[in-house]
């Protein structure tokens, strides 16, 4: 029996957005002070990019804000030009803040109790 289950990174944080231009900005925030050091050692750029794959990201950057237990995540060139040039509008913002928060996590069962919404195996 794994002492690990995965879960999706919306139980554990919550996200913010915004876009500018061909770049998105997605903050991550920790439901609770003790998932962030598992957001920090998981929801890193190489994890994003590979989680974005399908967007192309030219760089992932992404700043850690460790006295908010928040990160920011900053994505060139995922936003079909910009929200200006794109035909498709679900590339923009909030879209891909939801995307991200679909990136799944090894969260240690002693953690579970500490994420948000239903409890899963």
């Amino acid at each position: 029996m794994s002492d690990v289950v995965t879960a999706p990174l919306y139980r554990a944080a919550h996200g913010r957005t915004g876009d500018k231009g061909n770049r998105s900005n997605i903050s991550v925030i920790a439901w609770h002070p003790e998932l962030w050091d598992l957001l920090v050692e998981q929801v890193t750029p190489e994890a994003i990019a590979a989680h974005f794959k399908h967007r192309q990201p030219k760089e992932v950057r992404r700043y850690l804000l460790p006295r908010l237990h928040a990160m920011n995540l900053v994505l060139d060139e995922v936003l079909d030009g910009g929200v200006n040039d794109a035909l498709n509008l679900d590339a923009h913002g909030k879209a891909l803040s939801f995307l991200l928060l679909e990136l799944p996590i090894q969260v240690p069962k002693n953690f579970l109790h500490r994420l948000a919404g239903q409890a899963s195996t």
